[in-house]
């Protein structure tokens, strides 16, 4: 049976935000900034619709005053896709910008490393500043309550979920932070969210400075080197030119490939 071809959508639902671009590379450009949006992504084909990360919730949105904030579900439609009919979602960790947005897709099965789970879930150390500032408690609330679920699959390491859909745990800027490894035309590209915050970090070896263990960081982006077709085919979290460089299919949503 042949292995389904996929394409790869970029949903824009909040920014441009300017950030210090050493915050965003991680001590580079000190005296500098930089902008960068938020994102979901979409793969299509086979018959079968997969959702990589929730976004933002609206509450959540206004409260932290979001620029450009549109609702995830209101960007789907955009491309005919409907947030509450959505069967698969993959949660690539579990910091607000994406995960606060998972209440929006109440059908779907919820793909997240069991590893970034506990944490979040359950460590003290999550609780401590650094961490709760970037993170949705009510977001992490509601997963709590999906464990021991069938719409909650808890996985331990790589794992091929689909035909042509392969997750990766890639720690470094979370504990168990996953990408996706998917089958397209142009060969296999990873949604990489936020291993890498814009494309240069896949080339320069600098990430974020948003860190939970630079060493496995870069054995993370060893991984996802290896595993790419190529290094043009490895997408990041928040690069204005997911949008920018890419196909315009609909306002704020662009076909990576």
């Amino acid at each position: 049976m042949a292995i389904p071809i996929y394409e790869i959508y970029a949903l824009k639902y909040a920014g441009p935000f300017t950030r210090p671009a050493s915050m965003v590379n991680w001590f580079q450009d000190i005296d500098k900034n930089l902008q960068i949006n938020y994102y979901i992504f979409a793969i299509r084909g086979g018959g079968e619709t997969i959702i990589v990360d929730c976004g933002c919730a609206p509450q959540l949105a206004k409260e932290r005053n979001l620029a450009g904030y549109v609702n995830p579900v209101d960007v789907l439609k955009r491309i005919d896709l409907d947030a509450a009919k959505i069967k698969h979602v993959v949660a690539t960790h579990i910091h607000f910008d994406h995960i606060s947005g998972v209440e929006l897709f109440p059908q779907a099965t919820i793909f997240l490393q069991e590893k970034e789970f506990n944490f979040w879930m359950t460590n003290p150390i999550a609780k401590r500043a650094p961490f709760l500032h970037v993170t949705d408690p009510v977001a992490n609330r509601y997963l709590a309550g999906l464990k021991g679920k069938k719409r909650l699959q808890l996985l331990r390491g790589d794992k091929k979920i689909l035909p042509g859909i392969k997750l990766l745990l890639c720690p470094g800027h979370t504990i168990g932070l996953q990408t996706v490894v998917v089958n397209t035309a142009k060969g296999k590209a990873i949604v990489g969210s936020d291993s890498a915050h814009t494309f240069s970090s896949y080339r320069t070896d600098i990430p974020s400075a948003i860190i939970t263990d630079m060493i496995a960081w870069m054995k993370s982006y060893d991984k996802i080197r290896a595993k790419a077709s190529s290094l043009d085919l490895i997408f990041p979290g928040h690069d204005l030119a997911l949008i920018d460089a890419y196909p315009k299919v609909a306002e704020d949503v662009s076909r990576l490939v």
